[in-house]
């Protein structure tokens, strides 16, 4: 057994137990494996695991892994921060872009996006802590732009994603995911049936538990998967 496989076992652990005093089916929960900076045998060793969903940063050191790990059922994420400029490949690179973090992004990204493949699913980052360092829609800003956003022809809006800020404390990490919970059901309950949102994006290594207790559906996990992170060479 790997270390990798190792870690996987142990973090599926850790998502059985939080659904477990969530309430919940382990199966709603969904396990993003962040390979951003690791090679592309990590990606093999990985998927070897039933880890299907790979989540990227850098678009550039993911398209030569993309085109390295060709096996069926691999699924691709984007999770880093997206320039306008890098929209088209992304667009028809990945099956899921997390970081949506402005309008105009979403609709180059439905512009971009071929009409031979399925539509893209997006989700819309927000700042939920209110950071002045990081970008993402505030929530007031979120119901005008899911307005705008479900009518893009190639894209298909399926949730909110956050990255809040640090917390050791469970019931600080806890309030956070929360507002993010709420927002997206305050949304929903707007929405037709076949628009409704069914994604939470929500949850790292340092505190799923919290995120799944608050109802992630995607854990976005690194480190804890693949060990420390690795400076990045491309971007």
């Amino acid at each position: 057994m790997t270390s990798i496989t190792k870690c996987i076992e142990q973090v599926r652990k850790r998502i059985a137990d939080a659904a477990i005093r969530a309430e919940r089916e382990v199966s709603e929960i969904q396990l993003l494996a962040v390979s951003k900076t690791r090679s592309a045998n990590d990606i093999r060793v990985a998927a070897a695991s039933n880890i299907f969903n790979f989540g990227e940063n850098y678009l550039q050191e993911a398209q030569e892994k993309i085109s390295q790990v060709c096996l069926p059922g691999l699924k691709w994420h984007f999770i880093g921060r997206l320039q306008r400029n890098k929209t088209q490949q992304v667009a028809n690179r990945f099956d899921w872009v997390h970081s949506v973090d402005r309008i105009e992004i979403a609709k180059r990204l439905s512009m971009h996006r071929d009409i031979q493949l399925p539509p893209l699913n997006i989700c819309l980052q927000v700042n939920i802590d209110d950071e002045v360092t990081k970008s993402g829609f505030k929530i007031k800003e979120l119901s005008d732009t899911v307005e705008q956003v479900i009518e893009l022809p190639q894209l298909v809006l399926r949730g909110l994603m956050a990255i809040p800020a640090s917390k050791t404390a469970e019931i600080d990490q806890r309030k956070s995911f929360s507002r993010l919970r709420h927002a997206q059901a305050e949304i929903n309950n707007r929405l037709d049936s076949r628009d409704k949102l069914d994604t939470l994006s929500m949850g790292m290594s340092q505190d799923l538990e919290s995120a799944i207790l608050e109802g992630a559906t995607i854990v976005r996990v690194g480190s804890d998967i693949f060990g420390p992170r690795l400076k990045a060479t491309t971007n």
